[in-house]
């Protein structure tokens, strides 16, 4: 009787198929954990330390954020920076930007956002993607949108814009009166400027080439 080939023997490849199948489930379980370790939220006294985080605590509205290139990652990445007055404080407790976050959150879903912008990777492509545009120089004081307002500040100028946009035409796709209370708005402003201190690895690729968006002010 001729000897069986490995390769048509049954056995060899449901033995295979077992160690592929356990070896892949160790290795879901490995970066499941990992995944959950890097994406968890600081806190308050990580931001005091200086301790970096991928997802900073609510507490990060307190300070300066900026957009740096890592010549190590070989992309951009968010940097904290020292205490920066947002709203005209930068003494919020957890509680208060935790609370801040989660109605700018809900603002977010309750105004279906992302029907047309992109938010983390998530959403629609019809408007500008927010991931990060709390960073974008068009909201700083050299650009245009705090002169357009009529506001000395960054967060006064976004809160401005999301509650009249049909009075400031910035593009020929105009974002629609979604009725925004100034309440929603400083909550929404908030959630944003949370959201540009999240390490996204980069994300998105297109955004740091904004003149002025690295080592933006």
């Amino acid at each position: 009787m001729a000897n069986k080939s490995v390769w048509s023997d049954n056995r060899f490849w449901r033995r295979t198929a077992t160690w592929v199948t356990g070896f892949a489930s160790v290795l879901l379980i490995w970066l499941t954990f990992d995944t959950s370790a890097q994406i968890a939220m600081g806190n308050d006294q990580d931001l005091q330390n200086k301790v970096t985080k991928r997802v900073p605590g609510p507490t990060v509205i307190n300070y300066k954020i900026t957009y740096e290139m890592s010549a190590k990652r070989g992309h951009e990445i968010p940097v904290i920076g020292e205490k920066e007055k947002f709203f005209g404080r930068d003494d919020y407790s957890e509680e208060e930007a935790g609370a801040l976050l989660h109605l700018g959150k809900l603002g977010s879903q309750a105004k279906n956002c992302m029907d047309c912008h992109t938010l983390l990777g998530n959403g629609a492509y019809y408007a500008p993607d927010l991931t990060k545009a709390w960073l974008d120089p068009a909201w700083g004081p050299d650009g245009a949108m705090q002169a357009l307002t009529g506001k000395n500040t960054k967060e006064e100028a976004m809160a401005e814009f999301l509650m009249h946009p049909d009075q400031y035409p910035t593009h020929a796709r105009m974002m629609p009166d979604l009725g925004i209370t100034a309440k929603e708005a400083k909550g929404l402003v908030a959630f944003l400027k949370h959201m540009s201190s999240i390490d996204t690895n980069g994300f998105p690729r297109n955004f740091g080439k904004i003149k002025g968006a690295v080592h933006g002010k």
